[in-house]
């Protein structure tokens, strides 16, 4: 649903669980960046999950995620998140 979605819609982020049913984020992430930057395999990504070890931080930034947030999340932080790499990927198109 998130791919048919980047095929009309360029978000300036990817917001995403890592528990998903069906497709987890970690998967989700990996065929996004599959896509061309014009179809949005370069859209900066936040994976927002309840899996909050370190490992998990490192396997979330390896698979393609930009930045980890584990739940509870603070909502200002998420905003500052959100701003920051949204303006960064206006930078780079």
């Amino acid at each position: 649903e998130a791919l048919r979605a980047l095929e009309t819609f360029h978000p300036d982020v990817l917001v995403s669980d890592i528990a998903m049913p069906d497709e987890d984020g970690y998967q989700l992430i990996a065929r996004v960046r599959e896509l061309d930057r014009e179809r949005g395999g370069a859209v900066p990504a936040v994976a927002l999950t309840a899996f909050a070890a370190d490992d998990d931080r490192v396997r979330a930034l390896v698979a393609g995620y930009d930045v980890h947030l584990s739940k509870p999340v603070n909502p200002e932080e998420v905003v500052a998140f959100v701003t920051q790499l949204a303006r960064r990927g206006r930078v780079a198109a």
